[in-house]
């Protein structure tokens, strides 16, 4: 009953949908107030609806309800309680009823959030934040319905993939999500003001409170499917530029632009139209990302589905919204009249410079990814880009854009002195030199990936503090810093992040060490200062896996270091085995160590890596999205922009 009510809910949210998306813009159109008031209540009660439905599934999969198809087809009696629930999205259907639920979320919090708003402008952005909706509410229903029966139950369910029975993918789809498709209210404000044919200093302040909170998302569920992928697969990596890896930090790059671009617009009212066109491209990258996740056009231990008549049908919505979208920018960018004039050495120069960064990396991203699919329909070549191609295209960029960041936050608006912008920060360039001088001294071998990126890391995080020092003035500098803006920690804060994940991946490449070999029981062996032996081999089960787990003693100059559990699972209703690395965290570095089948004449094979700072790359992902939080909490951003403002002018459409 309960399942068959969520189907009911979701059928009626589309519905209020339906209306959300032609009500309120008929309404602005002609200026009915009442017609323009729908979108609120119409945008809450569609939140309300979804997740009635999105409860009612999660319902019948914590409760192993195999009468549900997508229930047998994705969980299990036996498995942990955690990974049922997340059985609910770890699925093709499931996963786009979460997608809907989360679209539908950010319109209610616009709903009750944007007061502020002009009544016109408040009305389109629900409206076609609601279109957005009925597409994908439409798609559900009609060709992945999440809640079809079985006729004749099975005893027990197929189980979830073993890869996704993960605490760190529990988390990373939801997390996601709420980045990807939050960057759809960047889009629907976008659009909006196309429509409207008005951008203003306003708009800029008020399309980035949602650009930060989506990019803050998609920060940590990036982060978090990386840090699953380094210790789950047990290949020890933290990112191979999958396909799907790419399709979720191609949006991340965009909105990074967007975020930087945005200020201009409200500091400056300038960067209007590329503003607008990134607004749309980075939602656009987002849905790129569903369709690669879902057409099996690229194979991807990440994808859910493989189904090219759904991929076509989601490939049809993109059209659609990215389309239109560009086509109604066409339209309208002549009226996107630039207000502020600049000279080269500025700010805003620094900031088009950091944007023109961000979008063409992205652009390289992009080509690297989809080049294999052109070149077989093109010219019928099968191709394979894989990370030689990222690792010698993509870093050049970053390393233009670290060298940037400094800089660009530092110059003052309008007009700057280079030469004095670069004096203020002689001790943060002495400071770089000095210990990028030092790591090449004391290194080995004389690679300069190590000390490059040492000089990134320390330039940009002692930049962003010498920046935030800067700001307090010249006297009571400790009181002045406490009462700095939240979004100006923010900023010196998400930089400083930049810089340290720079730093750690620099550091981890240039000097891990790795050993394979077959490890023979008590038959110790070195890997590099530490001393290993594998003492025991047990077997045993899990809640609903049979393992082998090896016990490895770690000592150092006879000191005790660690025990590592490194284990082999299999599961056997899914049939298919999983490596469990075991892992000795340290604050420098990460002994990492992976068991594999017995061999022949005794032993077992083994893989063991020293990764030095390899916690720092998602200590710099978690800074970086502690940062965007504190520019989010910053009191401008929760004051609604039409409030304070409410004498601003747009620019009218012509």
């Amino acid at each position: 009953m309960i399942t068959e009510l969520g189907h009911f809910a979701l059928i009626l949210a589309f519905m209020i949908a339906i209306v959300q998306t032609v009500v309120p813009l008929i309404g602005a159109h002609k200026r009915w107030p009442g017609w323009m008031a729908v979108a609120e209540p119409a945008a809450q009660a569609q939140f309300l609806f979804t997740a009635f439905s999105f409860g009612a599934l999660t319902w019948a999969f914590v409760t192993s309800d195999f009468s549900v198809r997508l229930v047998t087809l994705n969980s299990h009696s036996a498995k942990p309680m955690l990974y049922k629930i997340s059985g609910t999205w770890g699925n093709h259907e499931g996963s786009m009823l979460l997608w809907v639920l989360i679209v539908s979320l950010f319109g209610a919090a616009a709903s009750i959030w944007g007061g502020g708003l002009p009544p016109t402008l408040k009305a389109r952005v629900l409206s076609v934040q609601a279109s957005i909706g009925v597409a994908f509410f439409g798609f559900i229903l009609f060709t992945s319905n999440p809640f079809l029966r079985l006729g004749n139950p099975p005893f027990d369910g197929q189980d979830l993939n073993p890869l996704l029975q993960d605490p760190g993918l529990a988390f990373h789809p939801p997390f996601l999500y709420l980045g990807y498709v939050g960057l759809s209210m960047a889009f629907s404000f976008a659009v909006a003001a196309l429509i409207e044919g008005r951008v203003d200093a306003a708009w800029g302040r008020w399309v980035r409170p949602w650009t930060l909170a989506a990019w803050i998302f998609l920060t940590i569920g990036i982060a978090l499917g990386s840090w699953w992928a380094y210790y789950e697969l047990g290949w020890g990596g933290f990112w191979f530029w999958d396909p799907v890896e790419n399709a979720s930090f191609m949006p991340w790059l965009l909105s990074a632009a967007l975020l930087h671009s945005a200020i201009v617009v409200e500091k400056r009212e300038s960067l209007k139209s590329w503003t607008i066109l990134l607004a749309i491209l980075a939602f656009g990258f987002s849905l790129i990302g569903t369709f690669i996740v879902r057409s099996g056009l690229l194979t991807s231990v990440h994808a859910f589905a493989n189904d090219p008549e759904r991929g076509v049908v989601i490939l049809a919505i993109m059209a659609f919204f990215t389309g239109g979208a560009l086509a109604l920018f066409a339209q309208r960018a002549q009226a996107m009249e630039a207000k502020g004039v600049f000279s080269m050495v500025s700010r805003e120069s620094a900031l088009v410079a950091n944007n023109l960064l961000l979008a063409v990396s992205c652009f390289v991203v992009f080509v690297g990814t989809l080049w294999p699919v052109v070149a077989e329909m093109a010219f019928d070549r099968k191709l394979s880009v894989g990370a030689p191609f990222f690792n010698a295209a993509f870093p050049p960029f970053m390393v233009a854009l670290g060298l940037l960041l400094p800089v660009g936050s530092v110059l003052p608006w309008k007009r700057a002195k280079f030469g004095k912008t670069l004096w203020r920060l002689r001790y943060a360039a002495a400071l770089s030199l000095a210990l990028a001088g030092l790591i090449w001294a004391m290194q080995a071998d004389k690679s300069l990936l190590g000390p490059v990126g040492a000089l990134l890391g320390a330039w940009i995080v002692s930049g962003a503090a010498m920046d935030l020092w800067q700001r307090a003035g010249r006297s009571d500098k400790l009181a002045r810093l406490m009462r700095l803006p939240r979004a100006d920690w923010g900023k010196s804060v998400a930089h400083a992040g930049m810089g340290v994940t720079i730093f750690a991946i620099a550091g981890l490449t240039a000097w891990q060490t790795e050993d394979i070999r077959v490890a023979n029981l008590n038959e110790p062996f070195d890997v590099g200062p530490y001393q290993m032996v594998l003492t025991d081999v047990e077997e045993g089960r899990g809640p609903n896996y049979f393992t082998t787990m090896g016990v490895v003693e770690v000592t150092r100059n006879g000191r005790d270091i660690a025990t590592l559990r490194p284990e082999k699972r299999v599961y056997p209703v899914a049939q298919m085995p999983t490596t469990e690395a075991a892992i000795d965290y340290r604050f420098t570095r990460d002994l990492y160590v992976v068991i594999g089948d017995a061999q022949a004449g005794g032993g077992f094979t083994m893989r063991t890596y020293i990764k030095p700072f390899a916690n720092w790359i998602w200590g710099g992902c978690l800074l970086m999205a502690l940062g965007g939080l504190l520019s989010l909490s910053d009191r401008r951003f929760r004051v609604a922009a039409g409030a304070k403002k409410p004498t601003a002018q747009g620019v009218p459409a012509e």
